[in-house]
């Protein structure tokens, strides 16, 4: 039957449509609309992980002594060493106070810190019994112990269960006398009339040495330099060259590597004190003679902290009970420690 030309018309135009229909349908797939996901080609190589990155732990000695713990543990030996009769801006910036001002940095000190009165033996009493300077007069004259000018306080000597005062150049122990470049006035267990073992735990600075290299160390610990490297004779260089020489000795110990020991190293009075004896120093922050350095060195103590909190030698017996779990003596037990502003 031959096709009309009204009916190739309408071939023409189902054709047309048809094919735009498809065309349409095509260029949808390309751009991904309505097309059926891909899904995605399976990895034929296992997952590669990365082990953690661990860093070694420092153990903590004399070339990093501070920092080396974020945490403080606990600490079972406790470190005091006494300089002498300067202020705090005499030593801290001091050329002549080089390891100092290293020990400084590298550890904790204290920026608001006081004695508690003037001279030097108060001092001393103060800072290992808690006794209230309404209590030190007896001690004023820098006496040596006798009647009159000792005390049956109790002293932290006497709350702990292992003790020593290492004295340098101390001719025996427990000696009460002076003698050269020892000043008995600088070695406060030889007050304390209650103190029955003086004579055995009182003893030389040389014995310090062999109780570190025997892992012997006490829980409580009072270190004096003689006269002159305390700076009390000597110059502040000659007191800073004795640290540099036998402070490394107590952070290389295995007590001190071992997390287990703090040191403090504070300083009995400023300057010039002897001319204000009796003076209540323990809160003046006026008077430069009653602001003095103490450093504190421990290996959970963040290198370089600089605690402005007022703190004085009342504070750094509190501290010392705190940590050691002692009951506080006397005017330590309202004093503010120091182990929260040195995470000790």
């Amino acid at each position: 039957m031959p096709v009309t030309k009204k009916k190739w018309t309408a071939i023409r135009s189902t054709l047309a449509r048809r094919c735009a229909g498809l065309a349409g349908a095509v260029l949808l797939g390309i751009a991904g609309f309505g097309a059926p996901a891909v899904p995605a080609l399976a990895s034929t190589h296992p997952a590669i992980t990365h082990p953690a990155i661990t860093h070694p732990a420092i153990t903590p000695s004399a070339s990093h002594p501070c920092g080396t713990k974020a945490k403080p543990g606990s600490y079972h030996h406790i470190i005091w060493i006494f300089m002498e009769n300067h202020s705090y801006p005499k030593i801290i910036g001091s050329s002549q106070a080089a390891y100092i001002n290293t020990v400084a940095k590298e550890c904790g000190s204290a920026t608001n810190y006081h004695n508690i009165t003037h001279p030097s033996l108060p001092n001393y009493i103060a800072a290992t019994s808690g006794m209230a300077l309404s209590s030190l007069p007896g001690f004023l004259p820098d006496c040596s112990p006798a009647a009159g000018c000792n005390t049956s306080a109790k002293s932290i000597f006497g709350q702990v269960k292992t003790w020593k005062s290492y004295e340098e150049n101390m001719p025996s122990n427990c000696d009460r006398t002076n003698a050269g470049n020892y000043a008995v006035r600088h070695n406060p267990a030889a007050y304390y009339t209650a103190l029955h073992n003086c004579s055995s735990n009182d003893v030389p600075f040389s014995h310090l040495a062999t109780d570190l290299a025997h892992n012997q160390l006490p829980q409580f610990s009072f270190i004096t330099p003689n006269l002159i490297d305390d700076m009390h004779n000597g110059t502040i260089a000659q007191g800073s060259k004795w640290l540099a020489s036998h402070l490394p000795a107590i952070l290389n110990s295995a007590a001190y590597k071992n997390g287990s020991t703090a040191v403090f190293v504070s300083w009995d009075e400023g300057e010039e004190g002897h001319e204000v004896k009796g003076e209540h120093c323990s809160t003046n922050t006026s008077d430069v003679s009653c602001h003095v350095l103490t450093l504190v060195i421990s290996p959970s103590t963040k290198a370089g902290t600089k605690a402005r909190t007022l703190f004085n030698h009342f504070s750094l017996l509190a501290t010392a009970e705190q940590l050691l779990g002692l009951a506080r003596l006397g005017q330590a037990a309202s004093a503010t420690t120091m182990t929260k502003a040195f995470n000790l």
